[in-house]
């Protein structure tokens, strides 16, 4: 049996509050997405051979938005066997850098990018969120939870 089809994948994403709003990746003109073709999501990625849960969220977050980020605390897991990926979700604390100056490689125009659309870096204000298509869906409805319960 092929190992590649059972090796478990990693994902990590950070919630990073910043000038009163969070940081999310506004994805536009996705076309390898049959349901959603614009979306927002918690910046994040695959983790990296050896890397830390921790190491792996504040290098995603570098690459995708420029700056520099501190795990405050793990918030959320999602296992999703349909495609046997596991997501860790970390709370985050803004350190410095320029928001929006990421060099990550969905910005390099590389034409293996081309089918999943645009990658545009915002800030939403918190009232906000209720309105946008948050993927994931399941992690989307406990963050609003806790945005309303203030535990975040």
């Amino acid at each position: 049996m092929n190992e590649e089809i059972n090796k478990l994948t990693i994902r990590v994403a950070g919630i990073v509050p910043m000038n009163g709003g969070f940081v999310f990746m506004h994805r536009k003109n996705v076309i390898r997405n049959k349901d959603y073709q614009e979306y927002y999501t918690f910046p994040g990625g695959h983790l990296e051979e050896g890397e830390t849960l921790e190491k792996g969220v504040i290098r995603e977050i570098k690459e995708e938005f420029g700056i520099h980020v501190k795990v405050v605390r793990k918030l959320y897991e999602l296992e999703n066997s349909r495609v046997n990926m596991k997501e860790y979700f970390f709370l985050c604390e803004y350190v410095d850098g320029e928001f929006g100056t990421g060099e990550g490689e969905e910005f390099s125009n590389n034409p293996e990018y081309k089918e999943s659309g645009e990658y545009i870096p915002e800030i939403v204000k918190r009232e906000k969120i209720s309105d946008l298509v948050l993927l994931p869906l399941e992690i989307k409805e406990k963050f609003l939870e806790d945005l309303q319960s203030r535990k975040i």
